[in-house]
């Protein structure tokens, strides 16, 4: 690991001005995603400003029914909150089903927005990666690309998005606060994170001076009866090949009258599905929707040689998860 300085920020105000005079520094939360980085050299900042003594860590309810999180708000503390259990359940099972226990403890809900890709070829420096090093090519294209993304796909970057917590922060729209020495804004989490393009290395919108203070989900009665499945290839630390979140009303007659629905493990970003649901939207309840918007939503996937089955693997999920909330009334 590269020699870098260490710094313990006692407020926001200090925490960016500090940044702000040292464009080589990172923010240092949970450190779960971070320090191994720094361990296998793929990031390696001059300065590490410990931001965990900031008070960003409380869970506050709004007077419009939403709800503030703070960004050093640890993701078992979020995912236990019995607000978020009872009003957004598919959020709690998305944090619940992401990482160990361990690690849950020590993630922040700001930091696991920032994570980044687990491809192999990001990892390995033997390898060609344009995230990890612009313009190097990218090996996973004609490598071992299992675990790689099929929709919002380049030709200079396949890799998937590896948050859980995400996905539902998709469906729920969810809002990003973030501060600089500049000011403050808001960023949609929908477009919080960047497609690759031309540019993978550049994965979000948050500029390097700026800091996640909170994230605000919106009042949304909808989330109340949601949920959350993620398909992997083991019962515990593994990332998603596939999940999906949703959340469902369907009126007396049949059909639905409210929607939301993202999927995680398929694509480059946190994916909300909006084409499969505006398909949705008025249509009966039935398998044979479910699984016409799902494939739709799919149609667009250019897969790779080692992960064509996740099209078909992510429109069952989608029909068995929007079929578990149709029919089962202890779903949530």
């Amino acid at each position: 690991m590269k020699t870098f300085s260490y710094l313990s920020a006692q407020d926001v105000d200090a925490a960016l001005q500090r940044i702000t005079a040292e464009p080589g520094a990172k923010f240092l939360g949970g450190g779960t995603n971070l320090v191994d980085l720094m361990r296998e050299g793929i990031e390696a900042p001059e300065t590490l400003i410990d931001i965990t003594r900031l008070p960003l860590d409380g869970i506050e309810e709004l007077p419009d029914g939403g709800l503030r999180i703070g960004a050093l708000v640890r993701n078992s503390a979020l995912a236990a909150h019995p607000v978020v259990r009872s009003r957004y359940p598919f959020l709690s099972q998305a944090i619940l089903l992401g990482a160990t226990g361990q690690i849950r403890n020590m993630a922040t809900v700001g930091g696991n927005l920032l994570q980044r890709t687990r491809c192999l070829y990001f990892y390995d420096e033997a390898s060609a990666c344009n995230k990890r090093e612009p313009g190097a090519g990218c090996s996973a294209r004609e490598g071992f690309n299992r675990g790689n993304a099929v929709l919002g796909t380049s030709d200079d970057c396949v890799a998937t998005h590896p948050s859980d917590m995400a996905v539902a922060l998709a469906a729920i729209d969810a809002v990003v606060e973030v501060r600089s020495s500049r000011g403050a804004r808001r960023i949609a989490l929908t477009e919080f994170h960047r497609l690759p393009g031309t540019t993978p290395h550049l994965e979000s919108e948050l500029a390097p001076d700026e800091l996640i203070t909170a994230i605000v989900l919106p009042p949304l009665p909808i989330a109340a009866r949601s949920h959350y499945r993620k398909v992997r290839d083991r019962a515990s630390y593994a990332f998603a090949l596939v999940s999906v979140a949703a959340a469902l009303q369907v009126a007396a007659d049949g059909r639905i009258a409210e929607i939301r629905l993202a999927l995680g493990g398929v694509a480059t970003k946190p994916w909300r599905a909006r084409i499969a649901e505006e398909l949705l939207l008025g249509a009966e309840a039935t398998d044979e929707s479910f699984a016409r918007a799902a494939a739709a939503e799919l149609a667009p996937a250019l897969p790779l040689s080692g992960n064509a089955f996740k099209i078909d693997l992510a429109q069952r999920t989608v029909v068995a998860v929007l079929r578990k909330l149709t029919t089962d009334r202890s779903a949530s």
